[in-house]
């Protein structure tokens, strides 16, 4: 490009759009992780001009130059500010690479078959989790919570103490939903259920170093699965949380929790039991309409936590497809969506649908027990959703559709002996095509709404886009899939990583309590390592969230002009705080390619 037609182009996005958008240079982004030989491979150019041909040089560590395939004029990112995909999917070999353009970016990326075979990648999320661990926490080394907890919103049972310690903390505080905790159990079982050679054995059921001859993923599905067990105390009572948001008084390690729910305090947490109806302590409520949606989790985290745990220990699997059986049949009693309760803060999980939910689990009780009638009744659940509605849409509140992966709808689908079989394939196919297409209309080719969470959305597109190919074969959406895949590894405005301690350019300053903590001689961040933050979220909703701010300069401030602002910053809990099932749903994907890198 000539220098003259470059100027043309700056002083022009100076005239019309100010020069905010060019506070610095272009800068390239790419994969921080790698890209796999057979990869579409892209990267993304945000900058004052469109790069032409020669405007880029690619080396190899050895001095020898390539050229891309091609590049491509992109729909800009923010206002006045050029944005281009540069593609290279032609370079096969592995190796390490360095592309520059003049006046704006160096960078170095790796091609390799074993990009994500290497550092133990997929055992990161693992990590996080045993820092999350509840009752005994292996990272501190200490208890927390034992005297949890006494039942509030149970009729004439109120104040009636029920064992529930265990688990984990849901996020960055301490609270511990059913939901939530059920989908993480879920999402383990079923990454080890795809690729059970990828996961390693470190640890032991404590989450302490060391071999227990089990899959360390399976050691930490079972420590949910206990806890759930106790969340299911007796027949018919199944209890949905743990604490409520007056946890936010106190910020800490969790051994030192000491929030007063009314008895003194660290003297127990209040139990929430699942409800049909809208409840909540105080003024604020949710809008509950069924106890389907969480009982139905019980349902299907228990019985294929049966199926796995089979071979391993037959006592607690039979107990496990018992609950399941009867968490099924009362699901089905139930129909309609519990929500999380809301205390003094309005914000709760907003979960809308339960028709996926028992779905899952009426296929998981056909999975156990060859009833067809069973399989008919997922199908027919399947039809009432037949797309997640998040997948396309512009917006959502927080976490309305959930799980935000529809596994029912894949378990359908892989079923060959289902006569609606082509059905469901088409139904996994309509979701993904509507994220894909959605994603036209960014450089970066991500579809998903930026609301809370929006990385979660990122991880459940990538997995159903992974699930579908290797099912069908179809490579339609593949470019679609390997750009969010892409953008989670640093292929975003930002140049972020976003699972902790993944990349150089990871999140260093996260919303949780341990960040500014050192623990055995470490620093707390280190101890996040593997968690999945929440994610970039449109402007609207970081300007109308209570508490949320800054506590130090935006090194990111250049790229905030755009559809959706991220910070790596402790204040930012909305787009700054890794979650336990953000966390848990990157087990897929993550063993899905460290199987695909071996």
């Amino acid at each position: 490009m000539s220098i003259l037609k470059k100027t043309a182009i700056l002083l022009y996005s100076i005239f019309i759009f100010g020069i905010n958008a060019m506070a610095q240079p272009g800068v390239i982004r790419v994969n921080s992780i790698g890209y796999l030989p057979d990869d579409i491979k892209a990267a993304v150019f945000l900058g004052d001009f469109y790069p032409e041909q020669d405007d880029i040089t690619l080396t190899d560590s050895s001095g020898n130059t390539f050229a891309v395939d091609s590049i491509v004029a992109a729909p800009a990112w923010q206002p006045g500010q050029p944005a281009s995909r540069i593609y290279f999917s032609s370079l096969t070999t592995p190796g390490i690479y360095t592309m520059r353009i003049p006046d704006a970016d160096t960078v170095h990326f790796r091609i390799g078959k074993d990009v994500y075979a290497t550092n133990g990648l997929n055992e990161l999320p693992l990590n996080y989790l045993r820092q999350q661990r509840c009752g005994f926490n292996p990272i501190h080394g200490t208890g927390c919570h034992h005297n949890d907890g006494f039942l509030v919103l149970a009729g004439d049972r109120d104040g009636e103490h029920v064992d529930v310690t265990g688990g984990w903390h849901d996020a960055s505080d301490y609270l511990q939903y059913l939901t939530t905790s059920a989908n993480t159990v879920y999402q383990m079982l079923f990454a080890y259920t795809r690729n059970p050679e990828v996961w390693a054995d470190n640890f032991d059921s404590l989450g302490k170093p060391g071999s227990n001859n089990i899959p360390d993923i399976l050691d930490e599905a079972r420590w949910g699965l206990e806890w759930m067990l106790r969340m299911n105390p007796e027949p018919g009572l199944y209890l949905n949380q743990i604490a409520d948001d007056r946890d936010h008084r106190y910020v800490g390690v969790p051994a030192n929790d000491s929030v007063d729910y009314g008895r003194g305090p660290g003297n127990g947490r209040p139990v929430y039991p699942c409800s049909g109806k809208p409840y909540g302590l105080f003024d604020n409520k949710n809008r509950s309409t069924g106890q389907a949606s969480s009982v139905a989790k019980f349902a299907s985290s228990f019985g294929l936590g049966a199926q796995v745990f089979a071979g391993i220990d037959k006592a607690f699997a039979d107990t496990l497809d018992a609950r399941s059986h009867a968490a099924y049949l009362f699901a089905e009693e139930n129909p309609g969506a519990c929500q999380t309760a809301p205390c003094r803060s309005p914000y709760f999980y907003e979960e809308d649908n339960w028709t996926d939910d028992l779905e899952l689990a009426a296929f998981t009780r056909y999975r156990k027990t060859g009833d067809t009638k069973l399989r008919v009744r997922s199908a027919e659940l399947a039809r009432m959703e037949p797309v997640t509605p998040w997948m396309g849409a512009d917006s959502a509140r927080h976490y309305q559709w959930y799980p935000f992966l529809n596994l029912g709808h894949y378990h359908l689908a892989a079923d060959r002996a289902n006569p609606h079989r082509a059905d469901m394939v088409a139904l996994l196919r309509q979701g993904i095509a509507n994220v894909a297409e959605r994603g036209k209309t960014n450089a970066f080719r991500n579809g998903v709404p930026f609301i809370w969470c929006s990385n979660n959305l990122a991880v459940a597109f990538v997995t159903q886009a992974m699930l579908y190919r290797d099912l069908t074969g179809d490579n339609t959406f593949r470019e679609a899939e390997t750009a969010v895949r892409d953008w989670l590894f640093g292929v975003n405005p930002w140049g972020q990583t976003m699972i902790i301690g993944a990349a150089q350019a990871s999140p260093s300053d996260p919303h949780s309590a341990l960040t500014d903590i050192e623990i055995n001689g470490r620093p707390g961040v280190e101890h996040l390592a593997g968690g999945l933050v929440d994610g970039p979220v449109y402007s609207s909703i970081f300007n109308s969230l209570k508490g949320v701010h800054l506590r130090h300069d935006d090194h990111f401030a250049s790229w905030q002009g755009g559809r959706a602002v991220y910070h790596d910053d402790f204040s930012d809990y909305s787009t700054n705080e890794p979650t336990m099932d953000g966390t848990a749903s990157l087990t897929y994907m993550l063993g899905r390619l460290a199987a695909q890198s071996r």
